[in-house]
């Protein structure tokens, strides 16, 4: 686990987002850093070693699946957690609407 995902991990587990995430999550070929089953919601921590190409691959694969992909870099979660955790939240929030509500 990358520092930024470990301090992201340490606010969703502290955190009452309303949902329960897991960290780690295969989704068949590829692994999500923090999942979400309930309202589908995929949360990713990049760093500079990751490959942009293979994350376009995987987050289409991710939304093929059903699944809303929240992408954070190391450095937004290091110097502005607190604006991860209200796009965390507000996103929880419009996955569990229903139609009738938008």
């Amino acid at each position: 686990m990358t520092p930024g995902e470990a301090r992201l991990w340490t606010i969703i587990r502290r955190s009452r987002l309303g949902a329960r995430f897991r960290r780690q999550v295969p989704i068949g070929d590829w692994i999500a850093d923090f999942a979400c089953l309930g309202p589908k919601l995929v949360i990713e921590v990049d760093d500079q070693g990751h490959d942009l190409k293979d994350e376009g691959v995987r987050q289409c694969y991710f939304a093929a699946q059903g699944f809303t992909v929240l992408r954070f870099t190391n450095r937004e979660i290091a110097l502005e957690i607190e604006f991860a955790e209200a796009d965390i939240r507000a996103e929880i929030a419009r996955l569990r609407r229903t139609p009738e509500d938008a």
